[in-house]
């Protein structure tokens, strides 16, 4: 499977928005948003962030990420990241991942890239050490149902090894 990315454009926001499948996918993903995911909440999300860029899979849109931060000489956050359900376990998330970090340090000449990753997302976690990320806070969240969760704060530096 040949993986591209590039901008998002509006024709992509009804396709992101069907690829959380259920309440606590679109949580890790946009904690703030309701299920189900609508044009409106991810349209306005992409309006106040920065570099949202899709993953293409022979032509179809299959991941999406963006910047909720991003400062020229400083700190870059990810967030929004999301792949499509179809295409999972595939290297579609670690592209996002890995082009939004390349962005960050190439555009804007980051020192350092940050993403969060709530504990019950098991995929994520596994995932980002992977990339170079590593911990460095918990903070305590509600999750969906209102129970307790911990939101976990990965950082990574320009030389970090990739595993």
């Amino acid at each position: 499977m040949k993986l591209t990315h590039r901008p998002v454009k509006a024709e992509d926001v009804k396709t992101i928005c069907s690829f959380p499948s259920d309440a606590q996918e679109l949580y890790f993903m946009f904690p703030k948003a309701q299920y189900p995911l609508t044009e409106e909440q991810l349209a306005d999300s992409i309006a106040q962030r920065f570099e949202s860029t899709v993953v293409e899979a022979e032509g179809q849109v299959v991941g999406f990420a963006n910047f909720y931060q991003a400062k020229v000489g400083g700190l870059c956050c990810i967030g929004n990241v999301i792949v499509a359900p179809q295409v999972r376990g595939k290297g579609v998330g670690a592209l996002i991942v890995e082009t939004m970090t390349a962005l960050a340090f190439d555009r804007y000449d980051a020192t350092e890239v940050q993403l969060s990753c709530f504990s019950q997302n098991i995929v994520g976690l596994l995932l980002y050490p992977k990339l170079g990320f590593t911990p460095f806070a918990i903070e305590e969240r509600a999750s969906v149902d209102g129970s307790r969760t911990a939101l976990i704060h990965m950082t990574r530096g320009r030389t970090a090894p990739i595993v």
